[in-house]
Parts: C-alpha cells; structure tokens; sequence
C-alpha cells in the first residue's frame, strides 16, 4: 500500500499492563495500516487485544497500570506517541473518533444527548451554543434519529438500545474525523437493528470520506462490511489480508479454525467444528507460538511449541505468522 494511500500506520506498537501479579502483555509488536476512505477490520475472540490496540491508537490506556511501551502510531505524517496532551485532545475527538461497545456506560446518564453531542461541537468547532445545538440537531437527524429537535432533549435512558447506539455515532462523527474507530459497534442490539446500524455506518463513510476500524468478534460483519482485515490472537496479529482472499483462502490455522465454526445454509444439522482449548491469558501466554496448544499441528512440533513466528508477507497484501502457512495449507485444516 503506497504511504498516500494509508491514514494511520501502526509499526510494532505494545501495550502492557503492570500489575501485582505481573506484566499482561495484551499487546505485543502489532503493526497494520489503515487505507483512506476504506473499513478495515480487526477480528478476534474476546480478550485478544482488540480493544486495547484501539485505545492505544487515541491514547485512553488507564495509567497506571497500563502503558504504551514501544512502537509508532502515524495518523497523517504524525506519530501520535509523541504528541503532549493538548496536542492529541485537539486530535482525539476531532480528527480520530470512537464508538465504545456499550452506549449506555459510555453515554452520561445526568446529561442531556444533545449536551453530550454539543460539547465535542463547541471543543473543536468553536460554535456558539445556539449554532452548535443546531448542528446537533442536523447530526441526529443524519444517524436517522426521528422528531430530533425533541430528542435532544432526552437522557440515555429515556431511549432504545439501537437508538442510543445511534446517538454514540452522531457524537463521533459530529466532528466529521477522517478515521472512526468502531469498537462492536453492534453488540447486544437484535438483528435487524445490527443491520440498521452497519448500513448507517456505511452511508456516513460515504458522505464523509472517512475510514473506518471495525473492531469485532462477528466474521459475518466482516465479509460483509470489511475491504481489509487483520486477525489477531492472544496480543499478536497472526494473519492480514484484503477481505476477499482471507475468506476464500485462510493461511493461519486460527483463521481456518474460525471460518470453519460458522454456521453455513445448506449444510445438514450436525455439530460445528470448534477450537479445542481456550485463549490463554495475558499473564501465562505459552512459549513458542501462542495458538500452538490449541494448533492441529502446532501442539506437536518442536519449532511451534519453542520459537513464536513473526509476522511475514506471504503474497502481495497478505501477511500470516505460522511457520506452517504455505506449503502445508492441507496439514493446517481442520478435521470435521
């Protein structure tokens, strides 16, 4: 990817957390780049390091404990690592927004939405309070909020669960940012509403030019949604790829092992294949390849279980850490 085409590169970026019990590495040496006007997706299980990789991004790490403690993070010729405080709250926000998992914890629930909206507005668009109530409105009105001139007035709890996850977008884009982080941005809302929210997200890039990481467990948002996508495990990225290659050709034996535990139409009812094992924690990652004690292969080979592979490009745009991706794609599979 040409640099004039990326918006934000992270190069070997870890994050840790110092504890009583020990470091919890949840980030470790994770490098990807994010293209203009695309939605690149960063998939994996629950505690993989996701969230944390985009906190780091805007730098929200709770410190203590946690810390930012290698890498670089460039969003338009700037390494966001090495910006004061002031610096980045004029980008936080502005150029680079988030939408959390949960709205009602994210939302203030003492606060008007439209007090909420207006106060990133008024921070860095310098609007009265008049016109900024009024962009507000005009922004809720943009994430297909109905009667909005009354809505603003409403607290969180007085809405839906799709209709307060449309108030955490109108509070991000309200700045219009070139980069909008989408952390499950989808979570806990039914299927219908999923879908509303995903076709919002969609019209709203379009109309603003802006990319979009899409953080998420749910591969069919991806290969739905996604043009790139990377896919992390246990603080590591171990594959990346356009989106259409991952899917038809999966390299890395998590991946396989993912694709392969999804529901498909047409196939007879009889039990999904899973991945034996769980994630292992932060503070005990396993030697050698972290995947390797829940790996087909990896469990019984020497090199797997002694020396972590390092991520590698493979194919033009695809990437995958597994001393096994190529030449062995038939071993890697899963049996179902």
């Amino acid at each position: 990817m040409a640099e004039d085409e990326t918006l934000l590169s992270i190069e070997n970026l870890s994050t840790h957390f110092f504890t009583e019990e020990g470091v919890a590495k949840a980030v470790q040496n994770v490098s990807l780049k994010i293209p203009r006007k695309k939605t690149f997706a960063l998939v994996g299980e629950s505690g993989c390091g996701k969230s944390v990789t985009a906190l780091s991004i805007i730098r929200l790490i709770p410190a203590p404990p946690g810390r930012i403690v290698g890498g670089r993070i460039i969003f338009n010729g700037q390494d966001l690592l090495e910006l004061g405080d002031k610096q980045m709250r004029e980008i936080r926000g502005n150029k680079i927004a988030m939408i959390f998992q949960e709205p009602m914890t994210s939302l203030n629930p003492v606060f008007t939405v439209g007090n909420q909206i207006t106060e990133a507005i008024r921070l860095h668009q310098d609007l009265s309070g008049a016109r900024a109530r009024a962009a507000a409105v005009r922004i809720l009105k943009e994430v297909g909020i109905a009667g909005a001139k009354q809505r603003i007035s409403d607290y969180p709890h007085q809405l839906s669960g799709g209709m307060r996850q449309r108030i955490m977008i109108a509070m991000a884009v309200s700045c219009r940012p070139s980069l909008l982080i989408a952390d499950e941005p989808t979570t806990a809302l039914d299927v219908t509403i999923q879908a509303q929210i995903l076709d919002l997200l969609d019209e709203l890039q379009k109309h603003s030019q802006m990319s979009i990481l899409l953080i998420t467990h749910d591969l069919g948002v991806v290969a739905e949604r996604a043009d790139d996508v990377a896919v992390m495990y246990a603080s590591r990225i171990v594959e990346q790829s356009d989106c259409e290659s991952l899917f038809s050709r999966p390299l890395h034996p998590y991946t396989q092992g993912l694709l392969k535990s999804l529901p498909q139409l047409g196939l007879k009812a009889e039990r999904l294949p899973v991945i034996p094992g769980t994630v292992p924690e932060p503070l005990h990652f396993p030697a050698g390849c972290k995947f390797h004690p829940r790996c087909p292969i990896g469990s019984g080979d020497e090199r797997c279980r002694t020396v972590e592979p390092q991520l590698r490009e493979v194919a033009e745009g695809r990437s995958v850490a597994c001393w096994y991706a190529l030449g062995y794609e038939e071993n890697l599979k899963f049996k179902t």
